[in-house]
């Protein structure tokens, strides 16, 4: 049995390998991108604490809206519990676009804008730099990266079966790393070792990884958690819904007047809400729990008069919220905090030297099989 399963591991890992070192690779560099982009632009994300209260939202949304183009409205505002934390103004387009202001004087930090570093790393981890054109429902990139996924889930099923020791004390040997016994051992120690370490995660990581590359799977795998993939769903198909017209000439009354109500009503009733955002007639409260980190509260208010009408919470809110939740929650490692956070990180770096190992130990095996058939020389 485990001749068959080392040679469905050979075969599956010499074509695939370097395509799963990239995805790895790429993964594991987009694991601290918001720590390192607050680091870099820190003015951006943060404010000097004022000792004045900041301005009611009404006033600075009405102010930040002054300074945008007719073309574009303010969507929404998130807001964080951190006074030095600036807010978070969404804007209508373009997608997902987003500036950071200062709720003391209401100037504007600037506008988000994801690195290029980043955005290649993401490119790569999701598409291999090959996005779907528009009319193309799945592009070649993201096929190829899909079926390495896949690939990559019989590779380390069918090397933990080789390598799995049938003692306790060869385990114990098994899991150990030599650094001073030659560079030899040192890598297939590394390639065996590394193996067993970040299976669990490596694991986890590529079979939620799967759910954005095939539709089949993702219908399964929440079928699996009894739950239905919900066709069309998501913030994008409500953007336009929510729009909120900036423009004083245009509406009587302005369309951010009790938001500020709103605002303080929730985060009275939330004091360990850990971001709350607010739209038209809607907001949501997020916590800083383990678990899934797309986790929260929503609730529909009636823009009027700032009453909140009707509130849906986590524990209550549909199975496939939850799921899709869980699963970027799992695949990024945020689920356990810091912690899981940078051992997804590890496991997707040591993921990213299996296959380097594997071809090191393929090719020495190779080259000793080469020398032995070699004939001797005639003196």
């Amino acid at each position: 049995m485990k001749k068959l399963f080392r040679k469905i591991h050979l075969w599956l890992s010499v074509p695939f390998g370097l395509i799963i070192t990239v995805i790895c690779l790429s993964g594991a560099a987009l694991v601290f991108e918001n720590e390192i982009m607050e680091l870099c632009r820190h003015n951006l994300y943060y404010v000097k604490k004022a000792e004045a209260a900041p301005l009611p939202i009404d006033q600075l949304l009405e102010k930040v809206a002054k300074t945008l183009p007719d073309s574009v409205s303010i969507t929404g505002v998130s807001i964080s519990p951190n006074p030095e934390r600036a807010y978070q103004v969404n804007l209508s387009k373009p997608r997902r676009a987003s500036i950071y202001v200062n709720q003391y004087t209401g100037e504007v930090n600037g506008k988000y804008e994801r690195a290029p570093f980043f955005t290649f790393m993401f490119k790569m981890h999701r598409w291999l730099l090959d996005s779907a054109k528009p009319g193309e429902s799945i592009s070649v990139g993201k096929l190829i990266v899909g079926i390495s996924t896949l690939m990559f889930v019989v590779v380390l099923v069918s090397g933990i079966i080789i390598w799995w020791p049938r003692t306790r004390k060869a385990l114990r040997n098994s899991l150990k790393i030599a650094v001073s016994k030659g560079w030899k051992r040192f890598w297939y120690d590394l390639h065996v070792a590394g193996g067993m370490y970040t299976l669990i995660l490596l694991l986890a990581m590529a079979l939620t990884g799967l759910t954005w590359s095939f539709s089949w799977y993702r219908t399964g795998f929440y079928k699996i958690f009894g739950a239905e993939v919900q066709q069309g769903g998501g913030h994008g198909s409500t953007e336009k819904r929510n729009e909120a017209h900036p423009h004083g000439k245009k509406n009587r009354h302005s369309p951010f007047a009790h938001w500020q109500e709103v605002y303080e009503q929730l985060r009275e009733n939330n004091p360990e809400y850990k971001q709350i955002t607010l739209s038209k007639g809607s907001a949501n409260v997020s916590f800083s729990r383990f678990g899934n980190q797309r986790a929260s509260d929503k609730y529909t208010f009636n823009p009027r008069n700032g009453e909140i009408t009707e509130s849906t919470l986590y524990k209550d809110s549909d199975r496939a919220g939850k799921i899709r939740g869980w699963i970027f929650s799992v695949h990024v490692g945020s689920w356990g905090g810091i912690f899981t956070r940078i051992l997804t990180f590890i496991a997707a770096l040591l993921g990213a030297a299996l296959p380097l190992t594997g071809y090191y130990l393929w090719i020495r095996r190779l080259y000793r099989k080469a020398n032995k058939r070699a004939p001797a020389p005639h003196i």
